[in-house]
């Protein structure tokens, strides 16, 4: 079911684990090298982490972080080696994060998830993604020429230039957020123009909903959804199968609980930790502030990867109660203190005009005085006061959400 981009995407998992972490050590040393990795990874031995569970004690760099770990020790935190001159591209997100682009053909790892699409050599594809400051565009443009395909740096907007493109060089195949696809079909079906040609699609960077995908499989284009970020390129990308994303190769992904550096089980929903197995750009458990969940078992398609149910929301879940931030990894350090504790959320409300909040906890069989420990805990913890109340396993979404706060903004 579609074609296959090489013969690692059909290796048998076991081999693929392997191989993954028989590389990570040399790129845990190659960090090391590098200032603010050496602080990071202060007292952590490359050779010993070899495996999901040694790589799991390792501490998370997480995204939110980077801005300022960058403002510190400009252009790059000490997270890269070399200096801006030795990249190819330097570039923006906002935060505002410094993204360089290395010398590879395909730097963002981007050509496999086209290659799963559909895209071919000869291709012609519409890039409407931005080619100003920001990596989107580059990481797009870099994975389709690697496939031989032509690229029209189209860029968003001024849909009457892009539809007087389409006519004239007849793309094939869309790369760009879903929803100015839907803008350009619309205004071709008003105004009477020729987009026939496009026949296929990726697309990132928005929601991509069911309603939205029918629409375009009405309309005659085959649309596949890819997750990704600026820092590292694809993650997981669409199959012809149409059954969850399936993660990238030379990347190893973590879902952790919000918060904290602790996996969660095989289903959980938690936050996307990705590490990077590229020794002159290393990556290690970094924490995008995406909610996912691990898809048991692998592809129809036959690709072999594990794979992901794509973005289920944000994992940055503070908020602010009397004064006082709660996060959720103050959550996981109360659940740390009660074993008998499973799946917590914490739900902030209002009550008589003041700010209040309650612990729900999932326990089997609550023991006589856990809720006035976990309360105490609570209290001692978060420095305020909350109430307890215990409810069976399972009863709790599996939504990632840490902190459900109510509270209508005034």
């Amino acid at each position: 079911m579609g074609k296959h981009y090489d013969r690692l995407e059909t290796r048998t998992p076991a081999r693929r684990e392997a191989d993954l972490f028989q590389r990570l050590p040399k790129v845990i040393a190659a960090a090391k090298a590098l200032p603010a990795w050496r602080r990071h990874l202060r007292g952590i031995d490359p050779g010993a982490v070899t495996d999901r569970a040694s790589l799991a004690l390792l501490p998370v760099l997480r995204k939110s972080d980077l801005p300022s770990t960058q403002r510190a020790r400009p252009p790059f935190g000490g997270l890269l080696p070399g200096r801006p001159g030795d990249y190819r591209r330097l570039m923006m997100s906002p935060g505002p994060i410094f993204e360089p682009e290395g010398h590879d053909d395909d730097p963002w790892r981007v050509a496999r998830a086209l290659a799963a699409a559909g895209a071919s050599r000869r291709d012609v594809v519409l890039n409407t993604f931005s080619y100003h400051l920001t990596p989107g565009a580059w990481c797009f443009d870099a994975g389709a020429r690697v496939l031989g395909c032509a690229v029209i740096p189209a860029g968003p907007g001024n849909s009457d230039a892009q539809l007087d493109l389409i006519e004239a060089y007849r793309p094939s195949l869309y790369a760009g957020v879903p929803d100015f696809l839907k803008i350009l079909l619309d205004q071709a079906a008003a105004r009477g123009r020729d987009v026939a040609s496009l026949k296929r699609a990726v697309v990132s960077g928005a929601a991509f909903p069911p309603s939205l995908q029918a629409e375009f499989a009405a309309r005659g284009i085959d649309a596949y959804q890819c997750y990704a970020t600026a820092e590292c390129g694809i993650i997981a990308y669409e199959s012809p199968a149409r059954d969850g994303l399936i993660l990238n190769e030379d990347i190893i992904v973590e879902i952790l609980r919000p918060g904290t550096g602790d996996p969660v089980a095989e289903g959980e929903v938690g936050e996307i930790a990705v590490t990077i197995l590229d020794p002159t750009k290393p990556l290690i458990r970094f924490a995008v502030g995406d909610l996912s969940a691990l898809l048991p078992g692998t592809s129809p398609c036959g690709r072999t990867n594990r794979r992901i149910r794509g973005w289920l929301g944000r994992a940055d879940q503070s908020a602010k109660v009397r004064g006082m931030f709660v996060r959720p990894e103050q959550v996981a350090a109360i659940m740390a203190r009660h074993a008998a504790l499973g799946r917590c959320r914490l739900v902030v409300t209002r009550r008589d005009e003041t700010d209040a909040m309650h612990l729900d906890a999932e326990v089997a069989a609550p023991p006589p005085g856990l809720a006035e420990a976990v309360a105490a805990s609570l209290r001692d913890v978060m420095k305020l006061r909350g109430t307890v109340a215990f409810v069976p396993p399972g009863t709790l979404p599996n939504d990632g959400k840490i902190i459900d706060d109510t509270r209508k903004p005034a």
